[in-house]
């Protein structure tokens, strides 16, 4: 791909910035290949060294804020006429019950994508507390005389538990936020993207 190729299917795929922006980004990017060719490299080898359109895309999306893309997306590009106002106002019945079981959905699913995590500390408070109790019961059971082992042992069993569980604990959460990310960020990189 060209210099020339990147640049006009970049300048593209930044529909949804502001123009200053774009301009901004669009520098920035052909400023990056002119220094590696300026390396030495092939205007080929300079464009291939970047990526493609879509991960300068992503880039630009993880380092845009969300409020900029928000209020880009809210700029009015034209007013509305007097027959699209009446019409937003009399179908507000039905849009806006709509709108409001979208969002539902989409915040159930965001949420969903922590129950493993919540999940796996539950099971940690669980396990702690076993530790706790079963180390109430020995020790009261040492001072009686007669030691009870196996809520010793039980209690030793749910150390070794907690120990893995907090291992997991770790990892869902590690998992789940890389996932947020992720996902936050195919959103932005929509928008970004988006068409008129």
């Amino acid at each position: 791909m060209t210099k020339q190729e990147f640049l006009t299917e970049l300048r593209r795929n930044l529909n949804g910035l502001p123009q200053e922006e774009i301009e901004d980004r669009m520098n920035f990017y052909e400023e990056m290949i002119n220094d590696r060719m300026d390396e030495g490299k092939t205007e080929e080898q300079a464009v291939a060294d970047i990526g493609t359109t879509d991960e300068a895309v992503r880039t630009i999306a993880s380092q845009t804020k969300m409020s900029t893309l928000v209020k880009e997306k809210m700029r009015t590009r034209r007013s509305l006429t007097g027959w699209e106002l009446l019409l937003i106002v009399l179908a507000f019945p039905m849009w806006f019950p709509l709108l409001m079981v979208a969002l539902s959905i989409a915040f159930t699913i965001y949420m969903m994508t922590w129950v493993l995590v919540i999940a796996t500390y539950s099971a940690e408070a669980g396990l702690l507390a076993g530790i706790g109790g079963g180390l109430v019961v020995f020790i009261c059971s040492l001072m009686e005389g007669t030691p009870d082992l196996l809520v010793g042992g039980g209690a030793l069993i749910c150390i070794g538990g907690a120990c893995l569980v907090a291992l997991l604990c770790v990892l869902a959460t590690k998992v789940t936020l890389k996932l947020n990310k992720n996902i936050f960020l195919g959103i932005k990189s929509k928008i970004i993207k988006g068409r008129n």
